[in-house]
C-alpha cells in the first residue's frame, strides 16, 4: 500500500473530531490527488480537514478527518471531483459495493466513539450516491435561493445599427481588423448583433457615459468595442480575444457601469460589490482601476486588492461598501476565505485571462467561483486563444459568444516590424549596446529578460554609463515596481528592462521598440511582447536576438514571420532544419527500439 500524507496545517479540530472513511477504486485516486498533490491541497484548504489517501492492490482507502462538519463537506467535494471528471466509482458491482463510509469522534478524554451508533457499536453504513447527489442541488439551490433578481439585457439597438445589410455588416467586419464571430451555444445558435460603428449607436440612452467619452477625445469605438458592447449589453456571456491595447478593458467596463446602476434594487440593498474584475498581476490590476476612475459614472465606487499591497486598508476598503472589486486572485481568495468580502452579491464578472494559467492561478479562480452566483454575467478576455484559455473558459461561461479581432493564430500585427538576429549567447550584450547607442531620442524600449537577475544585471550596467533605465520584475517592492511603471510611461526613462511576468497588461501606448535579449519560453509569450509596441494605429519594431539554445521554437517563429512578411534569415531556417532532422532522427530511434523490444 502506498500513502498520501495529509498536510499538518489542515482542519484544525476542537474537543470532538470526526473520520470518515471511504473506499474507492484504486483507479480513481488521481483525480482526488491531483497533479503534484493540487487538487488534494484545494479539497483539504476548502473543507477545512485533513484528507489521507492510502493505495491497496485494487481498492484505495480515504480518510477524512476534521470536526464534525468537515468530513462530509470534503466527501461532497471528492464526490463532485470524480463527477465532474466524468468518473464512475463502480469498479464491479454496485457503487454500494465499491464505497463505504464510517463516522467516528475522539472525546476530551481520548475515548474512541461511534457517532453513528449511540451504543458504540460500530457499524458500516451504505451510501446512496443517487440520494446525495440530490441532496447536493438541492444545497446548491438553497444556497442561492435567497438572492435578488438579476436584470442583464439593457441593449437598445439604433436605427442605423439595424438598418446594416449583412453585406454592410461583412464588409466593415472585414475592414476593421478582420473581425470574426461565432456563437458558442450548443443547439439552436443566435443571431450574431451587428456592430455599433458610434459611440451614439449604443450609449445614446446613457448622457453620462457619452459625457465622459466626449472628455476623454475618443473619436470611435476600436473593432473589439463595436462587436463586444452589442453583446454584452443583451446579458451574453462573451469571450473576447484581442491584441493588447485594442481597448478590451472598456469593452466590458462600460456595459458593466450600465449593468451594476441598472439593477432592480439598490446598492445599498446588495450587501456587498457587484462587479468583479479578476486580473493576473497587480501591474495589470491597477491599470483596470485606473481606467474605472477615468470614467466614473454615477458614483461608482471601485477598489483595487492584489498581494503586496496593504491588507488592512483594503479589507476596511471592502468593509465599508464598494461597488466594483478589481482584484489578483490569491489576495482576493485570502479575503475570501476569511469572510472579509461577500461575492454573493455579484452580478457581473470580467476575467483578465492572459496569464492567468501560466500563474496557476486556475485553483483559486475555482474557489472564488464557488461563491458567485452561477446566473451571473460573465467576460472573458485574452490577447491569445492557447488550448489551456479555451478550457478555462468553457468551464464557468455559459453559452458563451465569441469575438476574435484579428486572425485566430499567433500572427502578430502588421504594423510591428520583427527582426530577428541569429547570435551567439556571448555576443548578445554587444549587439544590445549598440542598438541601444542607435536609439533616436523619441524612442521608448522595453528590454525583455527571461530572469529577474539578468534584468537587474542588465540595468546595474546602463546606470553605471549613465544611461537612465528602470527595471520591473517580482522580487521589487510595490512602490520601486509603481515608481519603474510610472516613469517610464511619463518619459522619466525611456528604457524599461523587465521580466514577462511583471510585464504582464502593461499599457503604455508610445512604446516605439521591443527588444527580446532572451527568446520567451514560448510562441505565445513571444507574440505578447511583440504587440507592446505597435498599438493604437502606430507602428514599431522588434529586435529578437537568438541562439542555438532556441532552435526548438525556430519552426514556429518563421510561421509567424512568414505569415506577417518579415524576412526570415537564412541561419534560423537551418537552425529549423536541424530541429527537425533531430526529431526525425529520435522518432526513428524510439522506433527501432520498440521492434526490438517486440523480437
Amino acid at each position: 500500500a502506498r500513502e498520501w500524507p495529509w498536510r499538518a496545517g489542515a482542519g484544525q479540530a476542537g474537543n470532538a473530531e470526526a473520520e470518515l472513511c471511504v473506499r474507492l477504486d484504486r483507479a480513481l485516486v488521481g483525480a482526488v490527488i491531483g497533479r503534484g498533490g493540487t487538487k488534494i491541497r484545494e479539497l483539504e484548504d476548502s473543507s477545512d480537514s485533513k484528507i489521507k489517501v492510502t493505495r491497496g492492490t485494487c481498492e484505495a482507502e480515504v480518510k477524512i478527518f476534521g470536526s464534525i462538519e468537515a468530513p462530509n463537506k470534503a466527501k461532497m467535494l471528492i464526490d463532485s471531483v470524480i463527477a465532474s471528471a466524468g468518473q464512475n466509482y463502480v469498479r464491479d458491482g454496485t457503487e454500494a459495493d465499491s464505497i463505504k463510509l464510517q463516522h467516528f469522534a475522539t472525546n476530551s478524554a481520548g475515548k474512541t466513539l461511534d457517532i453513528t451508533n449511540p451504543e458504540n457499536n460500530p457499524k458500516k453504513v451504505v451510501i446512496d450516491w443517487a440520494s446525495l447527489r440530490e441532496n447536493r442541488a438541492k444545497h446548491e439551490a438553497m444556497k442561492w435561493a435567497d438572492l435578488p433578481p438579476i436584470e442583464k439585457n439593457f441593449y437598445k439597438e439604433s436605427s442605423r445599427t439595424a438598418s446594416m445589410s449583412q453585406e454592410e455588416v461583412e464588409l466593415w467586419r472585414k475592414e476593421n481588423n478582420n473581425i470574426t464571430c461565432d456563437d458558442l451555444r450548443e443547439g439552436e445558435k443566435r443571431c450574431i448583433p451587428n456592430p455599433v460603428c458610434k459611440f451614439e449607436d449604443v450609449f445614446e440612452h446613457y448622457p453620462d457615459i457619452m459625457a465622459n467619452i466626449r472628455k476623454v477625445g475618443f473619436q470611435k469605438p476600436t473593432p473589439i468595442q463595436s462587436q463586444a458592447w452589442p453583446i454584452i449589453l443583451q446579458g451574453i456571456d462573451l469571450i473576447g480575444i484581442a491584441q493588447t491595447g485594442t481597448g478590451k478593458t472598456l469593452a466590458y467596463l462600460m456595459p458593466g457601469f450600465i449593468h451594476l446602476s441598472s439593477q432592480p434594487i439598490s446598492k445599498d440593498e446588495r450587501g456587498g460589490p457587484g462587479m468583479l474584475v479578476l486580473a493576473p498581476t497587480r501591474e495589470l490590476a491597477l491599470q483596470v482601476e485606473a481606467e474605472c476612475s477615468k470614467y466614473a459614472y454615477k458614483g461608482i465606487k471601485s477598489i483595487c486588492i492584489y498581494g503586496g499591497g496593504d491588507r488592512r486598508r483594503q479589507i476596511n476598503m471592502v468593509t465599508k461598501g464598494v461597488d466594483i472589486v478589481i482584484a489578483t486572485p490569491g489576495r482576493l481568495n485570502d479575503l475570501q476565505m476569511h469572510n472579509f468580502i461577500n461575492l454573493k452579491s455579484i452580478t457581473y464578472l470580467a476575467n483578465e485571462a492572459d496569464r492567468m494559467l501560466d500563474m496557476g492561478f486556475e485553483p483559486q479562480i475555482r474557489k472564488i467561483l464557488i461563491d458567485v452566483r452561477p446566473d451571473r454575467q460573465t467576460v472573458m478576455t485574452s490577447a491569445t486563444w492557447p488550448d489551456g484559455v479555451r478550457r478555462l473558459a468553457k468551464s464557468y461561461l455559459k453559452d458563451p459568444m465569441i469575438v476574435y479581432v484579428g486572425t485566430l493564430d499567433l500572427a502578430a500585427v502588421n504594423t510591428i516590424e520583427q527582426r530577428v538576429v541569429v547570435i551567439p549567447e556571448e555576443e548578445k550584450r554587444a549587439f544590445m549596446d549598440c542598438f541601444i547607442k542607435s536609439m533616436q531620442p523619441q524612442d521608448k524600449v522595453i528590454i525583455f529578460v527571461g530572469k529577474k537577475l539578468t534584468a537587474d544585471d542588465i540595468a546595474s550596467d546602463f546606470g553605471l554609463q549613465g544611461i537612465p533605465v528602470q527595471s520591473l520584475h517580482g522580487d521589487r517592492d510595490q512602490y520601486d515596481r509603481e515608481q519603474a511603471l510610472d516613469d517610464f510611461k511619463k518619459g522619466k526613462v525611456r528604457i524599461l528592462v523587465a521580466t514577462d511576468l511583471a510585464s504582464r497588461g502593461l499599457d503604455v501606448q508610445d512604446i516605439t521598440h521591443v527588444f527580446n535579449f532572451d527568446f520567451p519560453r514560448n510562441i505565445e509569450e513571444y507574440v505578447h511582447r511583440v504587440g507592446r509596441t505597435g498599438r493604437a494605429g502606430h507602428t514599431g519594431e522588434a529586435v529578437t536576438l537568438v541562439t542555438k539554445n532556441d532552435w526548438r521554437v525556430a519552426a514556429e517563429l518563421i510561421e509567424i514571420l512568414e505569415r506577417t512578411n518579415q524576412v526570415v534569415p537564412h541561419d534560423l531556417i537551418a537552425m529549423a532544419e536541424r530541429c527537425k532532422n533531430f526529431q526525425i532522427r529520435k522518432e526513428m530511434e524510439r522506433s527501432g527500439q520498440r521492434s526490438w523490444r517486440k523480437s
